[in-house]
């Protein structure tokens, strides 16, 4: 008795057992079909920032640093402030240069108004020796009539020719220095443009010694959280040297590395939905952006070649680049660099046209593609 009622037992587990596997089975096979399916997933993905890294425009030692590790800083914020003494004297030089170019196109411009008055004395004498010219003129056209009727004697007719003879050189000599007056303006108005030029230059110079002293105070450039400081006060700054960087948040976005045979359906503005290993049990959901332009190997130190006997061939990655609400639930949490699962929902993508110029559109460096 006992032994049939184990049977019976053992028939109704089993029997339980297998409804239960063909429900969970039929659950999980309806659940793929309408929504598993379409789901594209990843753990190969990361929260990422436009962290901006500050270095100093001019080279000179460090005077102050005014902000500390992990601190909050706007646009606009003194980071730091260098050694200013030497570009202080730098400016003071340049204006000086700029002051004697001024000075220097001042005097010009008083030449060129004295060559005015130059010129109107020349043109004065010009017709002061014509009209001397004129009455030259007239006493030897009188007395050569007269010579010539032998009422005037040969010494005074000779006399009057030479008075002629004196006057037209002098007319000459008068209109020749006004021609030098007047070329003297255009000797003057060239130096006045070679000074109008070095002042300009000088100019140029005081605005660029001005930029760098005004470089010297180190600002942020965007807000953000000062990271990964190293700058420190002595310490000699130069161009292109790190002194600390600058981390948009909340401003961050998840770059997600999809192997290239998930990339079919995938489309800007797909909903994504993305967990945080550092929050378990708090999904975000954001939303593709875009794509990047070739795989994250086409984009490495040495990229790969592979034209060579050892060929073997290996799933690339294309980054993915995923926008998050400004608003999400842990705003000002995110840190670039932690890590993330993203799963993509592409339902509703359209299938890729049989178009082979959108079929190359769509494909990206470094994919792979089958080939007889």
């Amino acid at each position: 008795m006992d032994e049939t009622m184990a049977k019976g037992v053992r028939k109704i587990v089993l029997s339980g057992v297998a409804v239960a596997a063909l429900v969970g089975g039929g659950f999980g096979g309806w659940h793929w079909w309408t929504e598993g399916r379409f789901i594209e997933s990843t753990d190969n993905a990361y929260v990422h920032s436009d962290i901006t890294v500050v270095s100093p425009k001019v080279s000179a030692y460090v005077r102050e640093v005014r902000v500390a590790e992990n601190q909050q800083v706007q646009a606009g914020d003194v980071l730091a402030v260098l050694d200013d003494q030497d570009f202080r004297a730098k400016v003071a030089e340049a204006e000086a240069a700029v002051a004697g170019q001024k000075a220097a196109l001042g005097t010009i411009d008083s030449k060129l108004e004295l060559q005015r008055a130059l010129i109107d004395q020349a043109a004065a004498s010009v017709a002061s020796a014509e009209a001397e010219q004129r009455r030259a003129q007239q006493d030897f056209d009188r007395t050569r009539a007269l010579a010539n009727e032998s009422w005037a004697s040969r010494q005074k007719f000779e006399t009057a020719d030479a008075d002629l003879r004196k006057a037209v050189a002098a007319t000459n000599k008068a209109r020749a220095a006004l021609e030098a007056e007047k070329n003297q303006v255009g000797v003057l108005n060239a130096s006045r443009t070679e000074t109008e030029a070095r002042l300009h230059q000088a100019e140029a110079t005081l605005q660029t010694v001005r930029n760098d002293l005004a470089n010297t105070v180190i600002r942020a450039p965007v807000d953000g959280v000062v990271g990964n400081r190293g700058v420190q006060v002595g310490q000699y700054a130069r161009p292109g040297v790190q002194l600390l960087s600058l981390v948009p948040l909340p401003d961050v976005y998840v770059v997600a590395n999809f192997k290239e045979t998930q990339l079919s359906r995938m489309r800007p503005g797909q909903p994504v939905t993305v967990e945080i290993d550092a929050y378990p049990g708090k999904a975000l959901v954001g939303k593709v952006e875009s794509f990047a332009p070739a795989s994250g190997s086409q984009f490495s130190l040495l990229p790969p070649e592979n034209a060579t006997g050892n060929f073997t061939k290996i799933v690339q990655r294309v980054p993915v680049r995923i926008a998050l609400p400004h608003d999400n639930a842990l705003a000002g949490l995110l840190r670039p660099g932690l890590s993330v699962v993203a799963e993509v929902d592409t339902r509703g993508a359209e299938e890729a046209p049989p178009v082979v110029g959108a079929v190359f559109g769509a494909l990206r460096p470094g994919q792979a593609i089958a080939s007889k």
